[in-house]
């Protein structure tokens, strides 16, 4: 194979699989795959140290990197997309019978504020139950990705040697996002998260997009044909992947695949995996907004800026 041996993360799942396995080979690069466990780890050393050459991101992560510099530019690549209303869990001792009722509460995210899973949690408790984001005081449970980035005064570091799970069975804090935890006293908030995410998805047509991919500037420009490369030989994994699930084909389904193909059935048989900028313009706009609304970034950002120029015009 011509080209470069580029240092390559993304995480083993359907749409990618073909291009991990080989099935799939790009045309002016080599990949040599890492795998990170937890993935989360890459998008640190991605961001704060431009350790890898291509590498899967969560997208508000990336869109904040953007802001403050980072030299990496994604591809219109979105490996990664869920329904989030069943990401908020409740201590149900807390009095909080609707999701109005944590304003003027503590809720802990697991991890950073920027995380994507947080970004939409929040936009559904705001956009579909008329939360006023800036009356809950967030309490997070890490620091951010992208260490330039000022916390707003209502987001605040968990007390040192606390558990975010612990503060919440406690009741310390009335609710939390992104955490996993097995007690009688803590539920969901939006009971059948999936189902409401699904009901959201057919009024709006958005598929919420967690994840994207990103490669360094530097081989951007030292390679022109690189950025579209990645771009077709993801879409053609992804391409062989909706087949399979179309097809039912898939063994295991995942919790992922399941989503995926109900996704599918809702919008008629249609890709529920689009990749390119303008099958996924309105999706992202929205996220645009909701991350300036929650202060993620400082100024709005053009949809094509986030984008490898030859890339911009791709669909897959």
């Amino acid at each position: 194979m011509a080209g470069p041996k580029l240092k390559t993360v993304t995480r083993t799942q359907g749409n990618n699989k073909a291009f991990k396995e080989g099935a799939v080979k790009p045309k002016t690069f080599e990949p040599e795959f890492e795998e990170v466990n937890p993935l989360i780890a890459a998008f640190r050393k991605m961001v704060r140290g431009s350790e890898y050459d291509v590498c899967e991101l969560a997208i508000t992560t990336y869109i904040a990197a953007k802001e403050h510099g980072k030299k990496i530019t994604a591809v219109p690549v979105f490996l990664v997309r869920g329904f989030h209303h069943g990401a908020i869990l409740v201590n149900t001792k807390a009095g909080i019978r609707t999701p109005k009722d944590l304003e003027g509460k503590k809720v802990g995210v697991a991890r950073g504020f920027t995380v994507t899973t947080g970004v939409w949690v929040r936009s559904v408790l705001q956009n579909e139950y008329g939360v006023d984001l800036s009356k809950v005081t967030w309490v997070l449970s890490g620091d951010e990705h992208v260490a330039e980035w000022k916390a707003p005064g209502n987001v605040v570091p968990i007390p040192e040697g606390r558990k975010i799970e612990d503060m919440l069975i406690s009741g310390e804090l009335v609710a939390a996002i992104g955490v996993d935890v097995d007690h009688p006293d803590i539920q969901p908030l939006i009971p059948n998260g999936e189902a409401e995410g699904l009901k959201a998805f057919k009024n709006s047509g958005q598929f919420p997009i967690n994840h994207t991919v990103v490669i360094k500037d530097e081989l951007l420009e030292k390679y022109p044909d690189l950025a579209a490369d990645v771009f077709n030989t993801f879409a053609e994994s992804k391409r062989l992947y909706v087949e399979k699930l179309k097809a039912g084909q898939i063994e295991k389904m995942t919790d992922a695949d399941k989503t995926a193909k109900a996704v599918m059935d809702a919008s008629g048989g249609a890709d529920p995996l689009p990749y390119g900028i303008e099958p996924n313009r309105k999706v992202l706009e929205d996220l645009i907004k909701t991350a300036l609304s929650q202060r993620i970034i400082t100024k709005s950002v053009a949809i094509e800026d986030l984008f490898a120029p030859s890339t911009r015009n791709l669909k897959g």
